[in-house]
């Protein structure tokens, strides 16, 4: 994951690069009006840096969270200055001085939190819609493609405790293994087509199927093939992993072949019915 790959980042990394990857990170993770509101980004501009429209270099940035806020500062004499602040509503209590890698391992922690809660609070308002019969049940399990990489990431918390845990778990590691092969994928036509179906398409529908079965009936009635429906979405969902896994190493091992291979064994899988049920 990009958040746990940051935390283990040495300090010897380019100071403006690392800043730029954990703003990324931010904006990639959580919703853009969230992110106004609790990321600011100190910058110093030079007078190349105004004619030429470039946002110039960055000097720091705090992230705030509901009871404590971080600060990153990085200056060529003094180095990293990382800062964490317990705060009570608007006020600091204190401030203490940590070592970089304590602050980018509370970073992480920080901005996986604020995407659950991100991603709960938009769950819950679905599930308040569809509760009025003016959204489907599932409704809320959508991926957007301009914030693919971070929806596959919230997607687990977005289910709550309306699939068992297993499956949870499962939708977590999938959502991983997915937005880690998706920016090698990038630009390379069939590839990228097929890791996308499976993020926007295979992993959600399959999702849908099981939300929108009554809650009882799910978790007991025993379908055809011995299977409870609940137990049928862990076994798509381990398929589906499987195959998400093999794109990841197919991707990273730049084998086309294998990939488009792979694609096409879960589009014989996934492109039809995503649960065979005898429905009540």
């Amino acid at each position: 994951m990009e958040l746990d790959r940051l935390s283990r980042a040495g300090t010897d990394s380019d100071p403006q690069t690392l800043l730029r990857e954990l703003i990324e990170s931010v904006t990639r993770s959580l919703p853009a009006d969230v992110v106004s509101s609790i990321l600011t980004v100190e910058r110093t501009r030079s007078l190349a840096d105004w004619l030429a429209r470039r946002p110039g270099s960055i000097l720091g940035l705090r992230l705030r969270g509901a009871a404590e806020a971080l600060s990153l500062r990085w200056e060529p004499e003094a180095g990293w200055t990382a800062e964490v602040e317990q705060l009570y509503g608007t006020v600091t209590l204190s401030t203490r001085t940590i070592t970089l890698g304590q602050w980018l391992t509370a970073f992480a922690e920080l901005v996986s939190g604020l995407a659950m809660h991100s991603a709960k609070d938009s769950a819950d308002s679905a599930r308040a819609l569809q509760s009025l019969g003016i959204l489907p049940p599932g409704s809320e399990i959508h991926l957007d493609h301009a914030n693919l990489a971070g929806d596959l990431l919230t997607l687990a918390a977005r289910l709550g405790r309306r699939v068992p845990e297993e499956a949870v778990a499962a939708v977590g590691r999938i959502g991983e293994l997915l937005a880690e092969t998706l920016p090698r994928v990038t630009g390379t036509g069939e590839p990228e087509m097929i890791v996308k179906l499976a993020a926007t398409v295979y992993l959600p529908d399959t999702l849908r199927a099981y939300l929108a079965l009554p809650a009882g009936w799910a978790a007991e009635h025993v379908l055809a093939g011995g299977l409870t429906p609940a137990q049928a979405l862990i076994a798509q969902l381990e398929a589906l992993e499987s195959g998400a896994r093999t794109l990841r190493d197919a991707a990273v091992e730049h084998d086309a072949s294998a990939l488009l291979v792979n694609g096409r064994i879960l589009a014989d899988r996934f492109a039809g019915p995503r649960l065979e049920l005898d429905l009540p």
